[in-house]
């Protein structure tokens, strides 16, 4: 951390730029270095076994631990108000991370039916068969939640606002909820970003980042990050970490920590643009639903206000008409976008958007059936345009649109 940093008493402009850096001791060098070793001398014998490691152990091998992957680890720490990080190597190894340390065979897992498809496809295709029982619910609807929960719980895995839906569940009531059964709740706050949401402060007990999204910021490196009480994340790092190797590279390290410095100063910007964009949006004719919690329209709004503190750059819209029309737009903006990028992935300075119809993602990435694939339908149409708005300017990114949907 720079030196004589009072985390008390500074901003988040200020965190976000000074928080777990410091000047090099030897070169005085301001910006953080990239420690490429993989391997540390050390003063005297250390121990081969994750299980001895401590806070206090010295470098001793990249996998364990790494210099500037620690510099990144404490900067998110002390941004989501969190004891103690990990990063790994993708947002995915951080979900993995989470549900292999928690769940074990015999336990039961609650997880939002609408999440990051990759984490929904493990949750249904990979723990069953480790013996882990899954329950998809809705999670914004409290009754549901609380009506999933079984003796044999121990986790509930919440995604809010939720990819792609933007779909938002209650944190507070959701940790009630878990701990009233003697269960943790882990928090996906990809969307939301540090800067849009403290999960922790909420009641969560795990937050989890996709880091290759808002907080790295310009889409150059993949990681994931994940913040909780030190007594938690210390197993993540002994077993997530050590043993199963999804460790983060100290090159992408560096390259999030150096967006991480701007994401004030970015999710301010996002948050404006986008609300123009989504009002722009919510006005047009050809659109029939346009879903960011920003929006007076967004049927969570008031939820939105409570929980978040920015509404970030992420929305998803429906256009009038049916599947077929959606594609045939979506073939348009591939062939006619010029500020645009017709592209997966998100929360970076370039806006991008893709299209997912309603009934491939019903029946490959979630699978749902009955009143959850009405309930999906009902905010998805189908099919919805997923929008990750940049850093540009509005009024570019709206003439941009309209000439293609």
């Amino acid at each position: 951390m720079a030196r004589n940093l009072d985390i008390r008493a500074v901003g988040p402009r200020t965190l976000a730029i000074h928080a777990g850096e410091q000047p090099d001791p030897v070169t005085g060098a301001s910006s953080p270095n990239i420690v490429m070793s993989s391997t540390f001398v050390t003063e005297k014998p250390e121990g081969f076994s994750a299980y001895e490691l401590t806070e206090d152990s010295p470098f001793v091998y990249t996998r364990w631990a790494n210099p500037t992957v620690r510099q990144l680890e404490q900067k998110l720490a002390i941004l989501e108000g969190a004891e103690a990080a990990s990063a790994f190597a993708s947002g995915m190894a951080a979900a993995s991370a989470i549900l292999f340390a928690e769940l074990s065979s015999g336990d039961h897992l609650i997880l939002s039916d609408v999440a990051y498809a990759g984490i929904a496809e493990m949750a249904r295709d990979t723990l069953p068969r480790m013996g882990i029982s899954v329950t998809k619910v809705d999670t914004s609807d409290l009754e549901a939640l609380a009506g999933a929960v079984r003796p044999e719980t121990k986790l509930i895995f919440i995604d809010t606002p939720c990819n792609p839906l933007l779909r938002l569940t209650d944190i507070a009531q959701a940790a009630k909820i878990a701990h009233d059964a003697g269960a943790r709740l882990a928090v996906d706050s990809t969307f939301a970003s540090p800067l849009g949401c403290q999960p922790l402060a909420l009641g969560a007990d795990y937050v989890m980042h996709s880091a290759t999204k808002y907080i790295g910021g310009h889409g150059d490196a993949v990681g994931g990050i994940v913040c909780g009480a030190a007594g938690l994340i210390r197993p993540l790092v002994s077993e997530a970490i050590v043993h199963y190797g999804g460790v983060m590279s100290p090159f992408n390290a560096w390259l999030i920590l150096r967006g991480a410095a701007t994401l004030p100063l970015r999710m301010k910007a996002h948050e404006e643009t986008a609300l123009a964009v989504a009002r722009w949006l919510d006005g047009d004719p050809r659109v029939a639903r346009v879903n960011y919690p920003g929006l007076q329209s967004h049927p969570q709004h008031e939820l939105a206000r409570r929980q978040m503190t920015n509404f970030s750059g992420m929305m998803s819209f429906q256009l009038k008409g049916s599947e077929a029309d959606g594609l045939a737009a979506a073939e348009r903006m591939g062939a006619e976008l010029g500020i645009i990028h017709y592209a997966v992935s998100l929360g970076h300075h370039r806006s991008l958007i893709c299209w997912m119809p309603s009934e491939a993602m019903i029946a490959n990435s979630f699978r749902l059936e009955g009143a959850q694939a009405a309930a999906y339908r009902e905010w998805a149409g189908p099919g919805i345009f997923r929008l990750s708005v940049g850093l540009e300017d509005a009024e570019d990114l709206i003439r941009d649109l309209d000439r293609v949907i």
